[in-house]
């Protein structure tokens, strides 16, 4: 998996970093895919920077329905159509989605000419396409809002095929059975477990991308043993209680969360437009004191797993 940053900016944008957007790169070798996460004003302007195009998109999720996350998304429904793409599309959201969907495609006279289904989320599992999941955590926010924690399934360990053939056993139905970690009878009366001749499993990747939060219960489940978690970072620590009161994180909290929950990488972004280039690294070295492995992000930044 790959992502990539389309908007980093907090509230509104500035001449360096658009409002918030994300995308996620699938890369799967038989199933490929990309998804979007939020989809703040000028989102559609930005991908016209990457080598992605809105056709390609297979699902978006909004974490919430504040502007800065929210108002790129008509324009890019109705380019997608008007590019003439026929591929389906799903938007995950909260209570409200749907209608300001619905609402701005009618009042504008505008409609898609691609199946979209928008469907509005509970705290917990979103979607489970058999590769991955994502599951929905609560934050805290003045509004509802969400954080999604990506899962890719584990990958099953390659079968002994030399060791099977040592057995009698030659490549062909059976050893999809016991790559399955089935047991099997032979004709001869031996019983064969497929877990005995498997490699251990790869484990699946684990992504935690957030809302805007201030610090809350949910954060730790959400964020646990994580390989990269993307969090708001909007103001610096001298000001966490102005960024806690309005619902948003400081740099501080957003590296000890990832420190607690035993993250391999913190990547921070949503940053207040009050920082200039320095502020902004400014930033990232109070992170750093605590959760070493942090990464500023910027517009078009590209962070793999």
């Amino acid at each position: 998996m790959e992502l990539i940053f389309l908007g980093t900016s907090a509230g509104v944008p500035t001449r360096g970093r658009n409002v918030t957007s994300l995308l996620l790169n699938l890369q799967h070798p038989t199933r490929a895919g990309l998804w979007m996460f939020d989809c703040g004003e000028g989102t559609q302007h930005q991908m016209l920077r990457t080598a992605f195009h809105p056709g390609k998109l297979d699902k978006i999720f909004i974490s919430h329905l504040h502007g800065d996350h929210l108002f790129g998304l008509p324009g890019l429904l109705c380019s997608r159509s008007m590019a003439g793409n026929v591929q389906p599309l799903q938007i995950y959201g909260p209570k409200g989605i749907r209608e300001f969907v619905e609402t701005a495609l009618r009042l504008s006279g505008s409609w898609t000419d691609y199946p979209l289904t928008i469907e509005e989320i509970r705290p917990g599992l979103v979607v489970d396409d058999g590769l991955r999941s994502v599951t929905a955590y609560p934050l805290a926010h003045p509004v509802e809002c969400y954080g999604f924690r990506v899962e890719e399934h584990d990958k099953p360990g390659a079968l002994n095929a030399q060791a099977l053939a040592e057995q009698g056993i030659m490549p062909g139905p059976l050893f999809q059975r016991l790559k399955a970690g089935e047991t099997i009878t032979l004709e001869d009366g031996r019983s064969i477990n497929g877990a005995d001749y498997l490699a251990p499993a790869t484990r699946g990747k684990k992504l935690a991308i957030f809302g805007d939060t201030s610090p809350c219960e949910a954060s730790l489940a959400l964020a646990q043993g994580v390989d990269l978690i993307v969090h708001e970072a909007t103001l610096e620590s001298a000001m966490e209680e102005k960024a806690n009161s309005r619902g948003h994180s400081s740099t501080r909290q957003a590296a000890q969360l990832a420190a607690d929950a035993g993250a391999g990488r913190l990547v921070i972004t949503h940053l207040s437009s009050r920082y200039d280039e320095r502020g902004s690294l400014a930033l990232l070295a109070e992170c750093r004191t605590i959760f070493a492995q942090t990464v500023l992000a910027e517009d078009f930044l590209v962070v793999r797993l």
